[in-house]
């Protein structure tokens, strides 16, 4: 058998002993076109990208279950075991909190209509019943025996810590989750991992250009504990990875697409390629939409930034209030 050497470079988690893709491929886009109007409903064609991520080094996966209420899982899962992809060689990172709606292309966030309402009691939050059957449904959709990073998708206000973080642990100890992280919170919201059980390894934050706001408190904290980041919205939902018109503002775009065109790079790899400069920052999650655009986002790896270059794109920046946080 020859091997096939990849150009995909792999780093640390935080101070844990997990590595990941320095790209991680974001599966929100598969699933439902009725959940978000840009989906990517077609299995072939889902197959075809997550071929192409792995074929070039990408083995990390972002999913949750309320994605297109639990089709995201599913088509993942459907696209590994049809391209018999090593488990091993995986790793697989989805999330519990929302509710799952009883149909794909119902989206409770936007419906005017309460998870009780519906009859959803306990099927959502980070209460101990909540998560064990959260876990089980996922490892189902997914069609594997265990998950490499569970987050919890959001805090939950109306759930005692010590409930959650127990769950956590126990999902851990049986063997059906590997590790665990939070994603979207506030920085003094981490006191919950100094519980002596299982601890959190990972931070899932909004993060790029056009918000930093993370650098205030958020990864000081981080830091502080040893605990990794992986950050979602890179491209602050593709303002960063288009020229400017009229459906975006002047400041980091300006920055961005003159560094570009100065670097013969697409301001989408100038974006994520800032991101994978700055320290404490693992990796960034990316979606696509197309093989070409999932192709060039995996190009900014190779895309190098002088100190220079990194104050010129940071100099911009206006402070923002936290967003992303519910």
């Amino acid at each position: 058998m020859s091997l096939v050497k990849r150009t995909m470079s792999y780093v640390r988690v935080g101070k844990s002993g997990l590595k990941v893709s320095k790209i991680i491929l974001g599966c929100m886009q598969y699933g439902s076109t009725g959940w978000i109007k840009w989906a990517i409903d077609n299995q072939e064609e889902v197959n075809k990208h997550v071929k192409f991520a792995y074929d070039h080094g990408v083995q990390t996966f972002d999913t949750a279950d309320m994605y297109s209420n639990g089709l995201s899982e599913e088509m993942l899962g459907k696209a590994i075991k049809t391209l018999h992809l090593p488990r091993e060689e995986l790793v697989i990172m989805t999330k519990v909190f929302g509710a799952i709606a009883p149909e794909y292309d119902m989206n409770l966030m936007q419906a005017d209509v309460t998870p009780e309402e519906i009859g959803l009691v306990n099927q959502h939050g980070l209460g101990r019943k909540h998560i064990f059957d959260s876990v089980k449904r996922s490892l189902q959709r997914l069609q594997v025996d265990y998950i490499d990073v569970l987050f919890c998708h959001r805090f939950d206000y109306d759930t005692p810590i010590e409930e959650t973080m127990r769950a956590l642990h126990d999902m851990v100890t049986a063997g059906y989750v590997r590790y665990i992280g939070m994603s979207s919170c506030y920085a003094y919201q981490y006191y919950a991992i100094t519980n002596k059980l299982t601890p959190f390894i990972v931070m899932e934050n909004q993060y790029s250009l056009a918000y930093r706001e993370e650098e205030r408190e958020m990864f000081p904290t981080l830091q502080m504990f040893g605990v990794g980041a992986v950050t979602w919205a890179p491209l602050y939902r593709g303002v960063l990875g288009r020229p400017l018109s009229g459906q975006t503002t002047r400041g980091q775009v300006d920055q961005v697409e003159e560094l570009a065109n100065k670097k013969g790079a697409s301001m989408a790899q100038i974006s994520i390629a800032w991101i994978l400069c700055k320290e404490g920052v693992a990796a960034p999650i990316v979606g696509a939409t197309s093989l070409k655009n999932l192709e060039d986002i995996i190009g900014a790896v190779n895309i190098e930034l002088t100190r220079d270059e990194i104050k010129y794109l940071e100099e911009p920046y206006v402070p923002l209030p936290i967003d992303g946080h519910v």
